[in-house]
């Protein structure tokens, strides 16, 4: 399975790119186990908001092959 993994502000920075591809082999990959991939295997902090094919997602939500999934920081502003 191939999904592309993009990365927002704050967390752009972090991962010293705006996006990746990643092959995954199994197909039962959920949207906390493509960060944990991502991040060497550390937890989904629970302020990072995600997103799959541009919809919000949970950490439980199921990517499939060929998903856009999107990681960021929480937006402030006023």
């Amino acid at each position: 399975m191939r999904i592309t993994v993009k990365f927002f502000a704050s967390l752009k920075e972090q991962f010293e790119k705006p996006e990746l591809e990643l092959e995954l082999d199994d197909n039962q990959f959920t949207v906390a186990d493509v960060w944990k991939q991502v991040s060497q295997h550390s937890e989904l902090p629970a302020n990072v908001l995600s997103a799959v094919n541009l919809e919000y997602a949970q950490a439980s939500d199921t990517v499939n092959d060929g998903d856009e999934v999107a990681f960021f920081p929480p937006v402030t502003g006023g």
